[in-house]
């Protein structure tokens, strides 16, 4: 045997190491490093709900203020129950809703617990059905809730969840306050009361609301029935609105403006310091909220008065002011303006009369476009992209009303969010105004600047009738929308929508807009009783009206599809579910960087937003911007910074121009793919050149035919090298880089200047060229015939890109040229080059 040769004492050594073996790697696994484990943070939501101002139970029902100051949000108000497990288990789309507020014909249902479910109608239910998913998370989204962020955990393996499952499971507890809107019906099944809609609940903050204007913040002694005075600094003695005098002279009135507590991000999301010398306080406040069980009235969001009014405070008139307010004056001196909001009416309408460019009129719809900034100061949001500040784009409607209390016309806004799963527990859904931005818990106005434009544009906000048969731009686009938001509730069954390159808040807003396009031209296309309308009246306004509807779905494809290539998740949300919702194949999204890179015009919330707004004014819409920048109580530690593109914040000295969005913009806008039209630019422009070129050349005795003497592998290595240098480089510097794209926000004198300076550099370029770099040019390149022929191809050139804006036209012009002049023409002749094998050809 092996242990005859082992001494005792090595054989007890051998069994000690081999007892020890064991205990040395348990020790070695106790104290190797471990992989980090991801540490649970808690929500803003949850450290916000703490508080009992925050709870739906600190307001009971029972609570009702005087008719005479305020009025209730609409005409349902209630509270969101999701189903228990067993009741989720029946596959229907249906919740429970705690009703806060009823009509008068109604008010039996008040504080009861009902029944909600979706009206019986068939397209209705398709459509709810076409968004109804199986929820499962995944292991990226119980990350993300140890990060943080909600997700609607309840919902966490519940098969086919709807719409309004998805709302009312969207946060860990059942505090999602909605209104319903005018065409809910009751009806009683047994005891049971229920409630029937056809639309989406809105996410709305309390029940009821006031205009007051503040005074003074109240000052308690340690005697009153309130408690000390440190703690209720956030009592204030407002002025309710008197609609006899158009005053604030009414009633005079404690309430509560609760001062939120500080959370993840090291500020509250508002506060109450100084808020009575806001600016805004001049002309009022709404404040939504309701009363508490001692009586006074708790706000839990605010709106600035003068900020809804239909009149601006500045109007800009001219398509070429209008679109240099879009893009600058916007957002300048956003920090310099903290506090401060603003609102400006602009009109492509050249007009001396500024009251007759745009009356509003009760009941007009405008699309909105919504885009918020950053956060700065001392206690900063930190930023994902260096040099850029990101912010958030999407989509509402503004339609204007008559003020409640004033009865003054005004804008009501309702903001459509595709929402990402957040800290916060912003719901991804139709939100009011109070409620998205005023809301003091998770409301914007108070943190980030905002730019809402509102969009009066006819021909998409009025509806069609072509003899029965109706078409409606703006319904459609909220369908859409309203889609996406479901969609984003429930992650498309992962539980988390999550951001990559193809996929986010503005990507997929931008979705809803193109599947709205969609959805119309198939509509149109499939209906001949609308084409045949169309036929037999082609001078009715109507017809005009959606000529113009025609044209705007064009400007904006090619804004949404820039490289003219649609994504194949986009077409499928236009196609599955334009018009019933019934659709064989399943909605997904394509989140990888291919996805991105065709829809790159959409991937940043700036440039979205300016784009859009843009193209609208350059098709004669009217629009009102309503701009604020942390309007509310003064907060000395943050400050407002304007949104940006990629590495906007780079900026040339002394300048608002950002080079390296620009840059990076024109190279990418001019990899579309040329259509058949830019070919025949192609064929006209070398045809044009060839003609003159060929003549001047031919008469001075400067073109000759002269074929070159080479091997046919070097002709197709000059040739090949020929679409590098010159034809690529030369493109991009002269014509991509130097030269605004056509789609770009730009007028025709700018561009002209522009075309000027990249025509003089492109000229200048070649006799420098043979005393720098390409000595072989020298002397050729100082020939005036070559500075002329040359000149030409500049012009060629630049009027190929003014036309097609793509890089491979002119590069395609500019690479036939210059090979047929070397190979054909005598230019190989005219260059000195040592190596005729293998010439370094740079023209």
């Amino acid at each position: 045997m092996i242990w005859r040769g082992f001494s005792r004492k090595t054989g007890l050594r051998f069994t000690t190491f081999l007892l020890l073996i064991p205990l040395a790697v348990v020790a070695v696994l106790q104290l190797s490093p471990k992989q980090p484990q991801i540490v649970e943070h808690e929500s803003n939501y949850a450290i916000h709900v703490r508080q009992d101002f925050n709870q739906p139970a600190f307001y009971p029902v029972g609570q009702i203020p005087s008719a005479n100051l305020y009025k209730p949000l609409a005409n349902w108000v209630g509270r969101l129950i999701l189903p228990t497990k067993q009741q989720l288990q029946d596959n229907s789309d249906w919740v429970w809703m705690e009703v806060q507020h009823a009509p008068p014909t109604a008010q039996n249902v008040v504080g009861n617990i009902v029944r909600l479910e979706w009206k019986k109608k068939e397209d209705l239910l398709a459509f709810v059905q076409a968004v109804t998913q199986d929820v499962n998370f995944t292991p990226e989204v119980i990350q993300s809730q140890k990060k943080g962020n909600i997700h609607p955990s309840r919902l966490n393996g519940v098969r086919n969840v709807g719409m309004l499952r998805s709302l009312a499971g969207a946060n860990p507890n059942d505090d999602t306050i909605v209104a319903l809107d005018s065409n809910t019906i009751i009806t009683e099944s047994g005891n049971e009361s229920i409630l029937q809609i056809e639309r989406e609940p809105v996410l709305v903050t309390g029940r009821f609301y006031g205009l007051v204007k503040i005074i003074k913040p109240i000052q308690f002694d340690s005697k009153s029935s309130f408690k000390k005075q440190k703690q209720y600094s956030d009592y204030f003695l407002v002025q309710h609105y008197n609609h006899v005098s158009n005053k604030f002279d009414g009633i005079q009135e404690t309430i509560r403006i609760p001062q939120q507590v500080i959370d993840t991000r090291n500020f509250a999301p508002s506060t109450v310091r100084q808020i009575e010398k806001s600016p805004a306080n001049q002309d009022g406040w709404y404040i939504y909220g309701a009363k508490d069980a001692n009586g006074v009235f708790i706000v839990g969001a605010i709106a600035p008065r003068s900020l809804f009014e239909i009149q601006p405070n500045q109007t800009i008139t001219g398509e070429e002011l209008g679109l240099d307010y879009i893009t600058i004056k916007n957002w300048q001196n956003t920090e310099k303006n903290k506090g401060k909001f603003n609102t400006v009416l602009l009109t492509s309408q050249e007009t001396q009369n500024n009251q007759s460019i745009s009356k509003w009129q009760e009941g007009d719809k405008a699309i909105l476009l919504h885009l918020f900034g950053g956060i700065g100061g001392r206690k900063a949001e930190p930023v994902g992209i260096p040099y850029t500040i990101t912010g958030h784009f999407a989509f509402g409607i503004a339609e204007v009303v008559r003020d409640e209390f004033t009865n003054q016309l005004r804008f009501e806004i309702k903001y459509h969010q595709i929402y990402a799963h957040n800290p916060d527990g912003i719901i991804a859904g139709t939100h009011t105004w109070a409620d998205y931005m005023g809301n003091l818990q998770r409301g914007w106005l108070a943190t980030r600047p905002v730019s809402d434009i509102l969009i009066k544009f006819e021909p998409v906000t009025q509806d069609y009738d072509f003899n029965g048969i109706k078409l409606s731009p703006l319904n459609q686009f909220q369908q859409q929308l309203q889609i996406t938001m479901a969609r984003y509730r429930l992650g498309d069954g992962t539980g988390g929508a999550m951001v990559s390159p193809a996929t986010s808040c503005v990507q997929d807003s931008s979705q809803a807009l193109y599947a709205a396009i969609l959805a119309i031209k198939n509509q149109v296309a499939t209906t001949p009783q609308i084409q045949t309308w169309l036929n037999a009246n082609p001078n009715h306004p109507q017809t005009l009206r959606f000529q113009q509807l025609v044209e705007l779905g064009k400007s904006l494809e090619k804004q949404l599809a820039p490289l003219g290539i649609v994504r194949a998740d986009w077409k499928s949300q236009a196609s599955i579910l334009a018009g019933t919702g019934k659709g064989k194949t399943k909605l997904f999204k394509d989140g990888s960087i291919w996805a991105g890179l065709t829809t790159w015009r959409t991937i940043m919330p700036r440039q979205v937003h300016d784009d859009l707004a843009g193209i609208f004014l350059k098709h004669g819409a009217t629009m009102q911007i309503l701009r604020t920048n942390q309007v509310g109580g003064s907060q000395a530690d943050i400050s407002p910074i304007a949104p940006t593109i990629f590495f906007g914040q780079i900026q040339i000295p002394f300048t608002h121009i950002a080079p390296l969005p620009i840059i990076l913009n024109r190279v990418l806008a001019s990899l579309a793919i040329p259509t058949f039209q830019d070919w025949l630019v192609v064929v006209a422009m070398l045809v044009t050149y060839s003609v003159i070129a060929l003549y001047y050349g031919f008469k001075f005795n400067f073109l000759q035919i002269q074929i070159w003497s080479a091997t046919w592998i070097d002709k197709c290595l000059l040739i090949l090298r020929c679409l590098f240098m010159p034809a690529i480089v030369e493109e991009l510097f002269f014509r991509v880089f130097l030269l605004p794209h056509p789609i770009e926000i730009t007028n025709y004198f700018h561009w002209v200047l522009w075309g000027f300076l990249s025509l003089s550099l492109f000229i200048l370029y070649h006799p420098l060229n043979a005393k720098t770099f390409f000595k072989a040019g020298f002397p050729t390149f100082y020939h005036p015939v070559f500075m002329s022929l040359a000149a030409l191809l500049g012009i060629t050139c630049t009027i190929a890109y003014a036309l097609t804006g793509s890089l491979g036209v002119v590069v395609l012009i500019h690479w036939i040229v210059v090979v047929v002049w070397l190979i054909i023409l005598g230019g190989i002749a005219k260059l000195e080059i040592k190596n005729q094998k293998f010439p370094n050809t740079k023209v």
